[in-house]
């Protein structure tokens, strides 16, 4: 198993309330070299209140190994061709460590929040990565451009406008999914996915890798090289009392996750449809404070992974461990103590081998049972 980090270090999103801890760009740069020097694999953010592609520009050019991503960028706002520019950019800054994580929004923020009208996303986004190579075809090998699609009509790029080639021109594209139909667009055309937080061990399991595999077949395509990228729900802290928090915490996000009808194939999976019903009626309303007490025990374990920081490597190994390649996972650095913890940490996770979700993706019916 991979490791990677959203930044801020540590950074638990409460959901329902203001995040105690927001990100420094002045930080960044510095949060990188230290992630490169504990041995994280990857480093990731998510586009909710900085732009993406800069943030990792910070990271990638204070560091020389590290794997930089979006995780993710907002596919369908921007065009194609912008899109395709900040990643060329970015992948000739980091020398081929950047990985372009895409995500299709839901409906009310495609349109109310973009100004943009809506579509339905799988054949958007099967057209928006075509469209994205075909630009970077064009830069590279010098490739008419020439898209045509239902969204997309591309064929011109003026020698001006046209970058040239680089030195890694293979970026990976990783698609942001929980319904069946962008995993299966995911393994079509993506090089990985990247579940959402409600999305449970059990349903990549169950559901999105084969999806994943279906997508994958009818496009040829092997999967040998294929990741799966989760920032799973996880609340941990040093103490058993610290942990009651963090717990609170990730209670809260939980509830708000299955209040959103876009997310219900994922909870619905687990037989809690009429719960989700409950708490979109509670979040029409705004009752924000009245849904983190509607989710039981029983719910918030079968969604998320909560230990102690000498508990959590192993427990999220067990969970997770023959589903994803990558897991997203970090605690705040404050002093050396913290430092030496969150090395530890990463060495037991990143040693965990990725033999069950590789046999998973390439061998249907692999066993083994997240729990």
């Amino acid at each position: 198993m991979r490791l990677e980090t959203l930044l801020p270090l540590g950074k638990v999103d409460p959901g329902l309330r203001a995040p105690e801890t927001g990100l420094d760009l002045g930080a960044v740069a510095a949060d990188a070299r230290l992630l490169e020097e504990i041995g994280y694999d990857g480093v990731a953010v998510e586009e909710t209140k900085q732009d993406p592609y800069i943030v990792m520009a910070l990271a990638a050019a204070a560091t020389t190994r590290l794997r930089v991503s979006t995780a993710i960028a907002m596919a369908f706002p921007r065009s194609p061709t912008i899109t395709a520019m900040s990643a060329w950019t970015l992948q000739k800054l980091a020398k081929g460590r950047f990985a372009l994580g895409l995500g299709p929004q839901v409906r009310a923020h495609i349109e109310r929040r973009y100004g943009m009208s809506w579509s339905a996303p799988g054949p958007w986004m099967r057209e928006y990565v075509a469209a994205v190579r075909a630009v970077w075809r064009c830069w590279q090998d010098n490739q008419p451009l020439d898209v045509k699609g239902p969204h997309y009509s591309l064929n011109l790029m003026p020698p001006l406008f046209n970058p040239g080639p680089i030195e890694h021109p293979e970026i990976p594209i990783h698609l942001a999914a929980v319904n069946v139909g962008m995993c299966q667009v995911a393994g079509e055309v993506g090089d990985g996915v990247r579940p959402h937080p409600i999305c449970s061990a059990q349903y990549i399991a169950d559901v999105m890798i084969p999806a994943v595999r279906k997508g994958a077949e009818r496009a040829g395509r092997s999967l040998a090289d294929f990741k799966i990228c989760h920032k799973p729900l996880i609340a941990t802290a040093p103490t058993q009392d610290q942990l009651t928090r963090r717990v609170r915490d990730v209670r809260a996000r939980l509830a708000f996750y299955i209040s959103t009808p876009s997310y219900r194939p994922a909870v619905e999976h687990h037989g809690l449809g009429e719960l989700a019903r409950k708490l979109s009626l509670f979040a029409r309303a705004q009752e924000w404070e009245k849904m983190p007490d509607c989710v039981p025990d029983e719910v918030l374990h079968a969604f998320a992974v909560v230990g102690t920081h000498a508990e959590i490597a192993d427990k999220l190994i067990e969970r997770f461990g023959d589903v994803v390649t990558h897991c997203e996972f970090s605690i705040a650095v404050g002093d050396a103590r913290d430092r030496q913890e969150l090395a530890k940490i990463a060495a037991v996770l990143q040693a965990a081998p990725d033999r069950g979700v590789r046999g998973r993706l390439m061998h249907p019916g692999q066993p083994g049972h997240p729990g």
